[in-house]
């Protein structure tokens, strides 16, 4: 694809996160992605749980090799044309070198975004150390700018998602130490309270910060952007909704012969038309 295309949507990508709140849903596949663009969204990120699911493997440490991860990032990036964020977890290396390394590859998929995380891998030092965390981060950013492609680098602090016991206070402590390395957007998955929001929302400003919301919280995009927010991912939500009616389906067939599971499924007509004339417009 011609490097001009990934400009204009990286340029495109940095404008969003200058206004207001937007919504960055998590396709798992090349179908996924390509309706999520009928329903007009501005830009989509990758999900590693989504694609490590329907591959039959957890959503752990790099359980899915690097290489499939990238293969599958330019997939869904050549699939549509929006911008995207790669879910790049924690680099696919330890070592900053290695992160910077493997970022390098992942901006070459054409990504508009990528994000870095602090977790590890291992339940017994689940958190990178701090200065080793933001020597990755530091990495990152060298590595990308070296390319001079403008792609905007998210940095995670997994505090809430590892357990960690003063999650709020060590997030807000490593995300004001990624945006002083060179992050451009704050990530801290797991936070739910409004105080607690807010509070990183304005810790990190005026960097913008992405606010992740897996379930029905209650909270509405709007909600979110008067917090001031500026970006919502839902990470493995659609791919967790999706894997919801297949279990209610295969566990009624399996557990009862029942076939009331498929009640509410997608006509096949319906799918079987909108990617017939999605095909016409590739």
């Amino acid at each position: 694809m011609d490097a001009t295309i990934y400009a204009a949507r990286r340029s495109t990508f940095r404008r969003l996160h200058e206004r207001g709140c937007f919504a960055l849903p998590n396709p798992w596949d090349v179908g996924a992605a390509r309706y999520l663009k009928h329903l007009r969204f501005q830009a989509l990120a990758t999900t590693s749980a989504g694609l490590a699911f329907s591959l039959g493997l957890p959503d752990a440490a790099w359980a899915v090799p690097r290489d499939m991860v990238l293969s599958h990032i330019a997939g869904i990036v050549n699939a549509v044309d929006l911008p995207v964020n790669a879910d790049f977890e924690s680099g696919y290396a330890h070592n900053p070198e290695g992160v910077a390394q493997n970022v390098t590859l992942c901006v070459a998929t054409g990504v508009a975004g990528l994000s870095i995380e602090d977790a590890t891998g291992d339940s017994d030092h689940p958190l990178y150390d701090m200065s080793l965390a933001v020597e990755r981060i530091q990495a990152a950013r060298s590595a990308i700018d070296a390319t001079a492609t403008g792609v905007l680098l998210t940095a995670r602090s997994e505090c809430y998602l590892t357990g960690h016991e003063q999650a709020f206070e060590e997030a807000m402590r490593r995300l004001r130490a990624f945006a002083e390395a060179g992050a451009d957007v704050l990530y801290a998955p797991g936070v739910r309270t409004l105080e607690q929001i807010r509070a990183l929302v304005e810790a990190v400003a005026p960097k913008p910060f992405n606010l992740l919301i897996g379930g029905n919280t209650g909270l509405t995009l709007g909600d979110a952007g008067t917090l001031g927010v500026r970006r919502v991912s839902v990470g493995s939500a659609l791919a967790r909704a999706a894997w919801g009616g297949f279990l209610k389906a295969a566990q009624g067939l399996a557990r009862e012969g029942s076939f009331a599971g498929f009640e509410g499924a997608a006509p096949f007509a319906e799918l079987n038309a909108f990617f017939h004339e999605d095909l016409k417009h590739r």
